[in-house]
């Protein structure tokens, strides 16, 4: 059950992240110089999390993930800090921020709507198994 979950989680953040890099190169080249970030994330967040509802329910039924909490809360837990990582990673290597100036970040509005999206990914596995 647990490994299961572990690689619907991977699989999930996956998906998501090559969505998201996808729309995060068109909201930072199209959206952000005409509209600034904050606005540019606000409109990018409502599709990033229908996406990630449907590749959640997508791979829950692929990968057999069990409805009960631990299997959802695993899949979550999993998606999202393989999230964090490759957001760290791009974060550092793609923009050459350091560890502290990405943390810093997270002071910002467009960071904390991100990361409000980012936690409601990670609870959709859960939220899933409710419904």
């Amino acid at each position: 059950m647990a490994s299961r979950s572990l690689i619907a989680g991977i699989a999930y953040c996956g998906v998501v992240f090559a969505v998201g890099f996808v729309l995060g190169a068109l909201r930072l080249t199209l959206v952000v110089p005409r509209l600034g970030e904050t606005v540019a994330v606000a409109l990018e967040l409502p599709v990033i999390l229908a996406i990630s509802w449907m590749a959640c329910r997508w791979l829950i039924a692929r990968f057999a993930v069990p409805a009960d909490r631990n299997a959802r809360l695993v899949m979550g837990a999993a998606a999202f800090a393989v999230l964090m990582a490759a957001e760290l990673g791009i974060s550092m290597i793609i923009f050459g921020r350091t560890l502290a100036d990405h943390l810093d970040q997270y002071r910002t509005a467009p960071s904390l709507l991100g990361l409000t999206g980012q936690l409601a990914f990670a609870a959709f596995p859960l939220l899933q198994a409710k419904l």
